[in-house]
């Protein structure tokens, strides 16, 4: 089990390791984008690490009130995503201050149900599902019964996946413009969400 201090703290972990890449996720952005998307997840990781250390409900209105927070942000299309992300989260959470294996599996499986919804975008199409399907899938396939070990397979599969985005030509966005000069470089978004995962990882 995770109690809630200790989700929060994960939170607060991938919140930190995100903000730790900043001028990484700039710079990577800076090839073929605004050159803004370090500054953009700067801004939905303290949403969220706000909402982390202000909410003294359970698991699910801590999930709610960091998507709320997300949703407030304006800056392309990083913060509708992540804010339909973490609202699928509060959906497939529980209403209760600890959170086992199952309910990090429903987690997970509800967030990606609802962003795979609005995004349209699959793994090869150089974005941030490069990251989030591999962590997702593993997740899923998980047939352990620790919530630490499922969140490091998790982080390495994301980890694998966007650096395995380098190998693609951008199919969304800015980017798509410039077809095959996108292989090389890996997903801003991509790599944002697996540095997140890797902050979840740590306890």
């Amino acid at each position: 089990m995770i109690t809630k201090d200790e989700f929060r703290a994960r939170l607060k972990s991938a919140c930190a390791s995100v903000r730790s890449v900043e001028a990484e996720l700039t710079e990577i952005d800076s090839h073929f984008g605004d050159a803004d998307h370090g500054l953009t997840m700067v801004k939905i990781v303290n949403a969220v690490e706000k909402a982390a250390d202000e909410c003294e409900g359970n698991i699910q209105e801590l999930l709610d009130d960091a998507a709320m927070g997300i949703m407030m942000i304006n800056g392309g299309s990083a913060p509708p995503l992540w804010n339909t992300w973490f609202d699928g989260m509060q959906q497939g959470a529980p209403a209760a201050e600890e959170i086992d294996v199952a309910g990090l599996k429903s987690v997970f499986a509800k967030a990606f149900e609802e962003l795979d919804d609005i995004s349209g975008a699959k793994v090869g199409d150089k974005t941030m599902m490069d990251a989030l399907v591999p962590a997702t899938e593993a997740i899923a396939a998980y047939e352990g019964e620790s919530e630490a070990e499922l969140l490091n397979i998790a982080a390495a599969e994301a980890e694998r996946g966007a650096e395995n985005s380098r190998n693609f030509v951008s199919k969304f966005g800015r980017a798509k413009s410039y077809g095959e000069k996108t292989i090389g470089t890996p997903d801003a978004g991509a790599v944002s969400m697996a540095y997140f995962f890797k902050g979840l990882a740590q306890s």
